[in-house]
């Protein structure tokens, strides 16, 4: 009678979680994000139409009923920085919603077994959507001489500044989202519900004063709010107004009565950003 051995295992050797690691997972997921816009301009380009729209085409049409609180201020004017903030808006929060794609196909999976935080992977994904918005507010940037805003170095890095904080912050808030959510209809009804609620309450289309009670609460319980705000004074800084249409197309926002420092409202749109990371990463230590 003789007897078999049993067959050799191999051994499989699995890398130590480092730092390293880490940074070069953050470094992969965000040339994915990158690569796979590139490779869907059609995507990419169709999410500009509604900036477009509401640029020319509202600006254009309600002109005219405003021109007498605007003065000498073109209505596209004081409409492009709200539109440059909020071009971001839809951009970042479906780059978010790409990981419950990679969810469904599979190739979360494989990122969830890489030997490496799964930090990094939410890192990744909200450094790459911020990086796609921002880079999608810099086209935007671009039709600021079409609408009469004086375009300078300055201005730019820190509108880029600003947009990058304000993508960051909203790819966060959707990585919180659907960081447990394994139905993209499920996550697209939820999306359609809050972005037109953030976008329409953010002061992006209007002047802050002179609003009714309940609107002027809910704009200031908004943090797209605080981040609207500093990119206008960024673009009035550069304009040739009177005081008195500066002071009524952009009010300082208040807080009982006390002006709110262009600082601070960045400082907590950048606190908001990491607290909704930091959901975002927990309820992702949940998956299996």
């Amino acid at each position: 009678m003789t007897t078999t051995s049993p067959a050799a295992v191999a051994a499989v050797a699995v890398p130590a979680r480092t730092a390293a690691l880490d940074l070069r997972a953050i470094k992969i997921v965000v040339q994915r994000d990158l690569i796979r816009t590139y490779q869907d301009k059609t995507r990419f380009v169709s999410q500009l139409v509604q900036p477009l729209l509401f640029l020319f085409v509202l600006g254009s049409g309600l002109g005219s009923l405003t021109k007498g609180s605007t003065g000498a201020l073109d209505l596209k004017t004081f409409m492009f920085p709200g539109i440059l903030a909020t071009s971001t808006l839809f951009t970042a929060m479906f780059s978010a919603m790409s990981i419950v794609w990679d969810r469904e196909f599979g190739f979360l999976r494989e990122m969830l077994v890489a030997p490496v935080r799964r930090s990094s992977i939410i890192l990744g994904k909200a450094l790459g959507g911020a990086t796609i918005a921002t880079a999608q507010g810099l086209i935007v940037l671009a039709l600021a001489p079409a609408v009469h805003v004086p375009v300078s170095f300055g201005l730019i890095v820190t509108l880029m500044a600003e947009v990058f904080l304000l993508s960051f912050t909203l790819t966060a808030f959707g990585l919180a989202i659907v960081a447990r959510i394994t139905q993209v209809q499920t996550v697209m009804g939820l999306m359609q519900v809050l972005l037109l609620p953030l976008s329409f309450l953010s002061g992006a289309l209007y002047p802050l004063s002179n609003l009714p009670q309940w609107l002027s609460i809910a704009v200031r319980f908004n943090p797209l709010t605080y981040a609207v705000h500093p990119i206008r004074q960024a673009v009035f800084n550069h304009l040739d107004i009177t005081p008195a249409v500066r002071a009524r197309l952009t009010p300082p926002i208040q807080w009982f009565g006390w002006d709110v420092p262009n600082w601070l409202q960045l400082l907590l749109v950048a606190t908001i950003g990491i607290s909704l990371l930091a959901t975002a990463i927990r309820q992702f230590q949940k998956v299996e």
